[in-house]
């Protein structure tokens, strides 16, 4: 009895792990900014899980697990190869006109842009907790560090996120409005 619970948790769990793609993708693409180097991570990391889904001792702790192995994945590929800073382009979405579409894709390159230049352990920690709404817990645990020091790279994170976006926009020209006069 005990085999079939456990074949049919299992399947069960495979089918959480892929789908837990997007969110992986998301928090990858964060890390590291680059969209191909992102889907190779997380293929990595899906393919670990699937192979050790048998590791997994405690159900509910399947996303921190899974975070975990992606964590580990990125550590690794940093040891491997020297990161780079390349951004991929950022398409708008379905807006109401093409002057918001705008306005917002260059909202969305500007803070990718900001986020990028944010140092490593930072962007690591922000996008776990700002992008995927982990607790700080869960984030200490993936990133194996201390609580506090989630909470202090967190603080330091959005503290320079906000003066690099402010920075720019004091330092960006305004954009010009014309009026033209119709008789």
């Amino acid at each position: 009895m005990k085999l079939i619970e456990r074949i049919c948790s299992s399947g069960s769990q495979r089918r959480k792990i892929a789908a837990s793609r997007g969110r992986l993708y998301r928090v990858a693409l964060a890390w590291c900014g680059d969209a191909m180097l992102a889907d190779d991570l997380v293929q990595e990391t899906l393919s670990l899980a699937l192979q050790r889904v048998h590791q997994l001792r405690e159900a509910e702790r399947l996303n921190a697990w899974m975070y975990s192995i992606l964590n580990n994945c990125w550590k690794q590929h940093l040891r491997r190869y020297r990161p780079h800073e390349d951004l991929d382009e950022e398409r708008p979405c379905g807006g109401a006109t093409p002057d918001v579409a705008i306005d917002r894709m260059e909202t969305v390159l500007r803070v990718r842009e900001a986020v990028s230049r944010l140092p490593l352990e930072q962007r690591r920690v922000l996008a776990l907790v700002d992008l995927e709404g982990m607790a700080y817990g869960e984030v200490a645990t993936v990133l194996e560090i201390p609580m506090g020091t989630v909470m202090s790279r967190l603080h330091r994170g959005r503290r320079a996120l906000l003066a690099l976006l402010e920075n720019e926009r004091e330092t960006a020209p305004q954009k010009a409005v014309s009026l033209r006069r119709v008789k």
